[in-house]
């Protein structure tokens, strides 16, 4: 297996059919640095348009439609001292009445501690004044090509992933992406630093970071929806809006794994989802919602096959 530096020099605001930028064979691993979600590289430079601008997309040999793309995050390594984030609550996840005493949506400025991998405002907010953020990092974008050569913005998700935000998605975490269009057409970028969960002043610590992901086909494993694992727990997305339908991909998407890969039954799969599922909210900010659906292994049967 080979291990390639991709140095992007295009960004893309869409995950759709485009011409790929780095090809790889199954198995490959790639380092690439990205952006922040505001186009901005590791010096400060500005290089690209916001929103979420990818490096990509990587064309896997040997990736079909119908096909799963398996991503094993291995890595994340902060490549900047600094970050950003909004500084109010987004409008639409509070009571209406209470959206005209929100602040203004300035841009907030933080400082990465590098080697204490922490975060803290730079300058502090009043009574914020001893607030220390641990680095928790994830990748808020990220996904595959989607088929009948549509392209989505960076700024929502779907089927293919996307701008999901998902805290989830960190180094040590794999996911999986149903492959629609040869190659697949994998993009990566929109990195933070910490986020809580929904995404909802409308950004993570937004930083630019060197990522290391494993790129892998799996033949023949047909998915609807990105799924993902750690060493906890196995987890489907759903990507829609309104929130109820995403979590009801999520959900439908969890039950048929468990089916397909598990061996439970309709009834035993129910039984066992009704007391164990956890949901996670990975973004309420985005055009579409995502909603996360997620099992400890440890109640899980031996996987089939």
């Amino acid at each position: 297996m080979t291990t390639h530096r991709f140095a992007a020099d295009r960004w893309h605001n869409v995950l759709g059919t485009l011409p790929p930028a780095l090809t790889v064979a199954s198995g490959d691993t790639v380092v690439t640095e990205t952006l922040d979600a505001g186009g901005f590289d590791r010096d400060g430079v500005k290089r690209a348009a916001e929103p979420n601008p990818m490096n990509g997309p990587i064309f896997v040999v040997g990736a079909e439609p119908g096909d799963a793309l398996k991503v094993e995050i291995v890595r994340m390594t902060p490549a900047r001292a600094t970050g950003w984030t909004r500084a109010s609550l987004a409008a639409n996840v509070v009571d209406p009445e209470t959206v005209r005493s929100l602040p203004p949506r300035d841009k907030a400025n933080w400082r990465i501690d590098l080697q204490a991998s922490t975060a803290v405002l730079d300058p502090p907010v009043p009574g914020l004044e001893h607030l220390v953020l641990p680095l928790e990092p994830m990748i808020g974008c990220f996904g595959v090509a989607p088929d009948m050569g549509q392209a989505f913005s960076t700024a929502t998700s779907a089927e293919n992933g996307g701008n999901m935000d998902y805290r989830g998605f960190g180094p040590g975490a794999t996911a999986w992406f149903p492959v629609a269009v040869p190659g697949a057409l994998f993009f990566l970028g929109d990195c933070h630093a910490a986020q809580g969960d929904g995404e909802i002043v409308g950004t993570g610590i937004e930083t630019a970071y060197e990522v290391e992901v494993r790129l892998t086909v799996e033949k023949g494993r047909r998915l609807v929806w990105p799924r993902g694992e750690n060493a906890r727990d196995i987890f489907s997305v759903g990507n829609a809006r309104p929130l109820d339908q995403a979590l009801q991909h999520a959900t439908t998407d969890m039950f048929e794994w468990l089916q397909n890969d598990y061996g439970l039954g309709p009834a035993a799969a129910s039984h066992l989802m009704g007391q164990v599922v956890r949901y996670d909210i990975g973004n309420v900010f985005d055009p579409a919602y995502t909603v996360v659906c997620r099992i400890e292994k440890k109640w899980l049967p031996p996987r089939q096959g």
